[in-house]
């Protein structure tokens, strides 16, 4: 035996497609464009897309764009500050020999004068004795 629900599921089935196009022409005039098939044939990916730039980018686009002026201020005065020697560098011919030969004398000086001498001979610690804190005491006393 079916239920009521079931029973008036039943009758009511066919008219589903009668409500969905008076909705969705309800909503097209509340909207003020007609929603079409267009948009359920979308993919996921445009969807997100599309979500993405209408709910964080449209409403924000001012500071967006700010943001957007502040980098290329940034690009541009980094441009800017570029130093001309490291061009003049690249284009430079190669040292001479002799200089060569003279930085590789100095490194040599170098690595000679940086080598520590022979540690001075330490004295190794004397070990501690205890004394009893008593005698300690007493020679305090005394003195």
């Amino acid at each position: 035996m079916k239920t009521p629900r079931e029973i008036l599921l039943e009758r009511h089935q066919a008219a589903a497609p009668k409500l969905d196009a008076i909705r969705q022409s309800a909503v097209a005039a509340v909207c003020g464009r007609r929603i079409s098939n267009e948009r359920q044939s979308q993919t996921t990916a445009t969807m997100i897309l599309k979500t993405f730039w209408l709910e964080l980018v449209w409403p924000c686009r001012r500071i967006w764009a700010g943001l957007a002026a502040v980098w290329i201020l940034i690009f541009v005065f980094n441009l800017s500050q570029r130093d001309p020697s490291e061009l003049m560098a690249r284009k430079s011919p190669p040292p001479a020999p002799q200089m060569v030969l003279a930085f590789w004398q100095q490194e040599k000086l170098l690595d000679e004068l940086m080598v520590p001498d022979k540690p001075p001979a330490v004295e190794p610690p004397k070990p501690f004795l205890p004394q009893p804190r008593s005698e300690l005491r007493m020679q305090t006393l005394t003195a």
